[in-house]
């Protein structure tokens, strides 16, 4: 394998989100000195002439393909159009222009809802397409699957050095609290926050509590993403993640002790649960010689440190 330039010309596609903000951070703490963004008003991914056109001025020589349409269960549940559209079109653009402009390296980030939902436990990467997917998440789900086989397309059919991963929950700095389109990590910061503001002792959790997660911090993944760059080029993607999960009861109960601990929480029993449980097998990627770093009460700690920071600038969105 061989390690990135420093003065290589590398594009983070979507660098303002959650991940791709990271990455630029793991980038720029790492010396990298000629990183390439392009804002979402400035070049719609979703545009294949347009992106073409910024390949051929820019010539990036490496590629982090993390843009994407994200969100959680209600999200998912009410814009499946746009989550299949806006995926499956960003991962077309960015992998078939990297392509053509001859870019040396692109690394393709998907998602652990790629696994069927009564999936083994926990997931290894060969049991993609062994089974029905989450139903209320498949069409991000497909749009994911089919970046996989893009990225593997391209590498059979070019010899392209595409490779794909596969990262569990992610959270940190820069992530999404709106409450009608975030994950579940920053909406029960976002929940507990707001009723310790408001004054209210009771904060409603979706479904029974009882379904399983697993968490990454944003920065971890970043660091992942550098690593797998300059030591991994298998044909199969790689799962990146702890290798621990628990309960979405047990999360709710920290998130609570760190910020509003005098409060209660009620299950709305209604409201469904999603995936039974999603624990990533990261046997493979330990096996490189990659490791998570950051402990999970800490992480939550410096999201809701940042929460609070730019709660000025966030607190409008509900």
């Amino acid at each position: 394998m061989q390690q990135l330039r420093r003065d290589a010309r590398i594009y983070v596609a979507g660098h303002s989100g959650l991940v791709g903000s990271a990455v630029t951070r793991r980038l720029q703490t790492g010396g990298f000195t000629n990183l390439l963004t392009a804002e979402r008003e400035a070049l719609d991914l979703r545009d294949q002439a347009a992106v073409n056109r910024w390949f051929a001025a820019n010539r990036p020589e490496y590629v982090f393909l993390v843009a994407g349409t994200v969100g959680g269960i209600l999200a998912n549940s009410t814009r499946p159009a746009e989550f299949i559209y806006d995926n499956m079109m960003i991962h077309a653009t960015v992998v078939d222009a990297a392509y053509h402009d001859g870019v040396t390296k692109l690394l393709y980030l998907g998602s652990s809802c790629i696994y069927p939902r009564e999936c083994p436990q926990p997931m290894k990467e060969e049991y993609l397409l062994t089974g029905p997917l989450e139903p209320t998440n498949e069409p991000y789900a497909v749009a994911k699957i089919a970046g996989i086989k893009l990225c593997q397309s391209y590498r059979r059919q070019y010899g392209c050095d595409f490779v794909s991963a596969m990262p569990t929950n992610l959270y940190g700095p820069n992530d999404n609290f709106d409450l009608t389109s975030s994950h579940v990590l920053p909406a029960l910061i976002r929940k507990f926050h707001d009723a310790k503001a408001e004054g209210r002792s009771e904060v409603v959790i979706w479904g029974t509590g009882a379904a399983r997660r697993e968490f990454l911090h944003v920065d971890d993944l970043a660091d992942a993403c550098l690593f797998i760059m300059e030591h991994y080029d298998g044909d199969e993607h790689i799962n990146v993640g702890t290798g621990k999960d628990l309960s979405i009861r047990e999360l709710a109960e920290l998130v609570r002790d760190i910020v509003y601990p005098q409060s209660k929480l009620t299950f709305d029993t209604t409201k469904p649960d999603g995936t039974p449980r999603k624990l990533l097998d990261v046997s493979r990627l330990h096996a490189l010689g990659w490791t998570h770093r950051i402990p999970f009460r800490q992480g939550i700690e410096s999201t809701y440190e940042w929460f609070l920071a730019n709660h000025e600038r966030i607190r409008g969105s509900r």
